[in-house]
């Protein structure tokens, strides 16, 4: 399937992606397997996305778990199923490859939380301390870092830097204060958050824990601290994953991204899981609207068309990597 730019539509730069006419009898599911094959693509794909474009990828998993197949991929196109600083750390691993993202507007409430000049200003009135930041940040903040970290491996990435150095961790403070918590590590927090994590409602978890006596209650570290306090497990989602493989309960009321919860159920088809209450009446769990912006079609267009494609000043490429290597390096200790 040859990529046409002449269909493409000029709307690109408004709309984020490609919203060219798709034949109805096009079984987009086949197409887009029959698309990585022709193009030599590969499609990276996180737990929080919708359940049909999880099972088309070529590797599913949590943010440490993407950045370390995108930095072993060999494929020539790297297509990212989730949101932009994603796909911003797949082309910053991968400079010389092409990195699609269906929807550019598949942003991070938690990334925005912390805008790269506000940030620069904060560093620089602690010139002395190690600049530690989460994965879930724009490629600017991670330039301005030290050493990158994800949910599944902040614990080593705190513990590996010697206590005698004062350290600044961004963008996450709820992240943060559970990894004071966990490492008695004393941290200078920037002051983010992720709207999806911070919408849980304290009182809706513990009545309806109290409606569900025999569910045990997990939560990621991106949660309020009210709503961690009276969980049974902490984890990443990578971890809340494999807890409830491991573990012997067969209910779990879960709080984080609802999207992980279908592959709770392929893994666990014989136990229950509940999405944790939401503060919104409207909604009955916690979902993330720049997830749930990717789509069959968009990621269909976007591999015709081999757009939208991330690009970054090399320079800041550069600059952006080094923490990033930091991280992937420590893991191989």
């Amino acid at each position: 399937m040859e990529n046409d730019l002449s269909l493409v539509p000029h709307q690109l730069s408004k709309l984020g992606y490609i919203s060219a006419p798709i034949d109805k009898s096009v079984d987009l599911p086949s197409a887009i397997q029959q698309l990585k094959k022709e193009k030599n693509a590969v499609l990276l794909t996180h737990y929080y996305q919708e359940p049909e474009i999880q099972e088309l990828a070529d590797y599913l998993g949590d943010s440490l778990y993407l950045a370390q197949q995108a930095a072993q991929v060999e494929a020539d196109i790297i297509v990212f199923a989730g949101v932009h600083f994603m796909a911003e750390t797949a082309k910053i691993i991968n400079p010389s490859k092409k990195v699609l993202l269906p929807d550019l507007k598949a942003g991070c409430s938690l990334a925005d939380s912390c805008p790269p000049l506000d940030f620069a200003a904060f560093k620089a009135q602690h010139p002395e301390a190690v600049v530690v930041t989460y994965i879930n940040c724009s490629a600017e903040i991670k330039a301005l870092s030290d050493i990158v970290c994800t949910s599944s491996n902040a614990v080593k990435v705190i513990e590996s830097i010697p206590k005698d150095k004062a350290i600044i961790f961004a963008p996450d403070k709820n992240l943060g204060r559970y990894l004071i918590n966990k490492t008695g590590r004393d941290m200078l927090l920037w002051d983010g958050a992720c709207i999806v994590h911070e919408a849980f409602s304290f009182e809706k978890i513990v009545a309806l824990a109290k409606a569900h006596p025999k569910a045990k209650f997990i939560a990621h570290p991106e949660s309020e601290s009210p709503v961690l306090e009276i969980a049974h497990y902490i984890g990443s989602t990578a971890g809340l994953l494999r807890f409830v493989q491991e573990d012997a309960s067969m209910s779990y009321i879960v709080a984080t991204e609802a999207g992980i919860l279908h592959e709770m159920q392929k893994r666990c088809p014989q136990k229950t899981f509940i999405p944790a209450p939401v503060e919104d009446d409207t909604c009955a769990c916690s979902e993330c609207a720049f997830m749930k912006l990717n789509t069959l079609e968009k990621l269909y267009n976007c591999m015709v068309y081999e757009l939208p494609e991330i690009q970054l000043d090399q320079a800041l490429m550069d600059r952006a990597r080094q923490p990033i290597e930091r991280m992937l390096n420590l893991g191989k200790s």
